[in-house]
């Protein structure tokens, strides 16, 4: 996907907005970043405020003038938010849809309907990474979690067996896949072709998500035997439905952003013309907006009207979806200014200095930058949007398919060992009723694994591409 954010001229052609040596520069990101983990960590203050107090710190400790800083970290929000924020509320409207008709209670039920015994676990991560294609990890979670709970207690499974395919089918499609909102402003910061990064995207997801998932439950139930907890079966949203949309209308609905993105990206490569009219056809209806802007019109009557929605009902249920995306919008126009601030202050100048000297490769490098701020912060929007940054211009001499194997690489790393300092950790525990310490046995070990094992399959795709 072509960038749509000025960073690409900022790095290229305009003048850096501070004059400091290397030295100085990397004393001022370690400032940034350590500014933002201590308000994120200690003072627990909202990710936005955060991101934009360690901007401005960025700008300060590098020797910038206070004025080019602040237009450097609006620039960088609004061309952001501009990028990708259409492409999130999007998203979000298809999810509340998706959830509010009863259509992702319709897959569940028709998919557990047909598996049992060992076929569980694998029922479980196909049914989490196809309810997480569109929708929030937290929101995918919350949705999920009553399925889990009632599968375990009704078919006397270990909570773990079932739990982990579910939270790591999820995991992977929130790191890994757009239309997710860390994965989509990577593709925005780096340059990289969103159809080509949401191929490899799978290419690496299915394969880490049988690891993370069906295979590792086996070992997280043994270290961790707990039943589901009673208390923590909530009413599902279709019980109160008279009907709800089939199950074929649902998945075709969910899945056709993915199938539109993807025969965008396939076009692009057999034809390979721009002037093409079939490529110029493909290029407009594969176009990330138009995809999911599809999706949502066609949700409107496969999923709302299916489920006996009125024309208000449906409003409203739009309406209600958009609300509680407003903090993560801001939280990544903020890490979009961050990132260009970073890029204005000359840093991904800096990296590349310093990385000509290292024996690192680009992919690693990526990693490792995604892996140490999502230690620090907890979080792996932040991660991957600081990581991006950081590293965009090691992407100007890349191929297509390795730029968006950066993009993985990052997406990868921004899911390394969640911890107590992660909200979604918080939230796995409290779900499940674990301790902190089970929780870290199981759910930290899980993330660990979908972040090592994911970077190992996007450099083995490095070999090859």
């Amino acid at each position: 996907m072509t960038s749509l954010s000025v960073e690409t001229l900022a790095a290229d052609a305009a003048e850096p907005i501070t004059s400091a040596g290397n030295a100085q520069l990397g004393i001022a990101v370690l400032a940034g970043i350590a500014v933002i983990v201590l308000l994120i960590t200690v003072f627990k203050l909202h990710a936005f405020l955060a991101l934009t107090l360690g901007s401005l710190a960025l700008g300060a400790f590098a020797g910038a003038p206070l004025d080019k800083v602040i237009t450097s970290f609006t620039a960088g929000l609004g061309s952001t938010v501009a990028g990708v924020g259409v492409l999130i509320a999007l998203g979000a409207i298809l999810g509340k849809l998706l959830a509010d008709s009863g259509g992702a209670d319709q897959i569940v039920d028709t998919i557990l309907a047909r598996a049992s015994g060992r076929a569980m676990p694998w029922a479980m991560v196909l049914i989490a990474s196809v309810i997480g294609l569109p929708l929030f990890f937290e929101v995918g979670i919350v949705l999920l979690i009553p399925v889990v709970l009632l599968v375990a207690k009704r078919g006397n499974y270990s909570l773990m067996r079932i739990g982990i395919p579910a939270l790591a089918g999820l995991s992977v499609m929130h790191g890994l896949i757009p239309p997710h909102p860390g994965p989509l402003v990577a593709i925005d910061a780096i340059g990289a072709n969103l159809g080509v990064t949401l191929a490899l995207g799978v290419v690496v997801a299915i394969p880490t998500v049988i690891i993370a998932g069906p295979l590792f439950s086996r070992y997280a139930a043994r270290w961790v035997d707990i039943p589901a907890p009673d208390a923590m079966v909530p009413q599902r949203t279709s019980d109160d439905l008279e009907t709800r949309p089939s199950f074929a209308a649902t998945v075709s609905t969910v899945l056709l952003p993915v199938v539109l993105m993807l025969g965008k990206a396939l076009v692009d490569i057999v034809v390979d013309d721009p002037e093409n009219t079939v490529q110029r056809v493909a290029d407009v209806v594969g176009s990330p907006l138009i995809a999911l802007l599809a999706a949502v019109l066609v949700g409107v009557f496969t999923l709302g009207r299916a489920a006996g929605f009125t024309k208000g009902r449906i409003s409203s249920t739009v309406e209600k979806s958009l609300a509680p995306i407003a903090g993560v919008l801001m939280i990544v126009g903020a890490g979009g200014g961050f990132k260009q601030t970073l890029i204005d202050s000359g840093v991904g100048q800096m990296v590349l200095d310093i990385s000509k000297d290292w024996s690192i490769p680009a992919l690693l490098l990526a990693w490792l930058i995604a892996v140490a701020i999502r230690l620090a912060t907890g979080s792996a929007t932040v991660a991957t949007i600081s990581a991006a940054g950081l590293v965009a211009p090691l992407a100007a001499d890349m191929s297509t398919a390795h730029a968006a194997l950066l993009v993985l690489a990052i997406g990868a790393g921004s899911l390394f060992f969640s911890h107590v300092n992660d909200a979604g950790f918080w939230l796995v525990k409290e779900y499940f009723g674990m301790s902190v310490g089970q929780t870290l046995k199981t759910w930290s070990v899980m993330e660990t694994i979908i972040s090592v094992v994911g970077l190992g399959f996007v450099l083995l795709l490095s070999l090859v591409l």
